[in-house]
């Protein structure tokens, strides 16, 4: 199992890297391995400002839909198109080409409120 310790958790098993003031974010390689085989990313909130846990798009596996729920407040700035092409990328590199958005984050707070590596491999039982 693949958690990078350098990146932020939420209990939604999405992953946050901070990188300023925009949080690059995704779902982790234990969601995507629970998933199966991703075949579409919608995100349709692209410039919209939402709150945390607020869900801004959903992604489709083969047997289940999953919504994808904001780790922090703030506008989604880009969504990573690359995904509707090969939405694949989700399972082949869920930390790297298979980021899904990115957030203008607008509470710094917040980002206390986000998991370690060590306490995320908690709640996934690892």
């Amino acid at each position: 199992m693949n958690i990078p310790a350098e990146l932020k958790y939420t209990k939604d098993h999405e992953w946050v890297k901070i990188d300023g003031d925009i949080a690059i974010v995704g779902i982790t390689d234990f969601a995507q391995g629970e998933l199966g085989d991703i075949v579409y990313v919608e995100v349709d909130t692209l410039d919209e400002t939402l709150d945390r846990e607020a869900i801004f798009g959903t992604v489709e596996a083969v047997k289940t839909v999953s919504d994808l729920f904001s780790p922090l407040s703030g506008e989604i700035v880009e969504f990573n198109e690359a995904l509707e092409d090969e939405p694949e990328k989700v399972n082949s590199d869920p930390y790297g080409d298979g980021w899904m958005v990115k957030i203008k984050f607008s509470d710094a707070s917040e980002l206390e409120d986000l998991l370690s590596d060590a306490a995320y491999k908690e709640i996934i039982g690892g």
